[in-house]
């Protein structure tokens, strides 16, 4: 794969990555002009990335705020979501892991429950619910 390739599959937890709330083995920082982008170098784990992300929406849609899942969800929404949603993975897999892999916390979570679908939701949804934006110094 080369780094066109990488450049057409933008991070599905880009936030969460530049951030510095989750890490991922498999994420390649790029530069976009004045900011900075994450790509991942696998379309299967990508793929696996996605689906984590629209259950994560799907199953945090009340923890959220939102009634329709469908709509773009404001920064703020989006960053508790990622962040918060990767803190709720990992306190149900790995609550000793202080930023959590991406990658290895799907693996993880796949080998331990056999799908993504099967995830404990109620649990991973607290990270949700209490992921808090760092507020900006006026």
């Amino acid at each position: 794969m080369d780094a066109d390739d990488l450049n057409r599959l933008p991070c599905v937890f880009e936030r969460a990555l530049l951030m510095q709330s989750a890490a991922c083995e498999l994420s390649r920082r790029r530069s976009v002009g004045e900011g900075e982008a994450v790509v991942c170098g696998s379309p299967l784990a990508r793929s696996a990335c996605g689906t984590l992300y629209g259950l994560l929406r799907e199953k945090s849609a009340f923890a959220l705020g939102v009634r329709e899942t469908g709509r773009i969800l404001p920064h703020a929404a989006v960053m508790k979501l990622q962040c918060g949603g990767l803190d709720g993975l990992r306190d149900a897999l790995m609550p000793e892991c202080h930023a959590p892999d991406v990658h290895r916390l799907i693996r993880l979570a796949v080998e331990r429950y056999g799908s993504l679908e099967a995830l404990p939701f109620s649990e991973v949804v607290k990270g949700v619910a209490a992921f808090r934006l760092r507020r900006r110094r006026s």
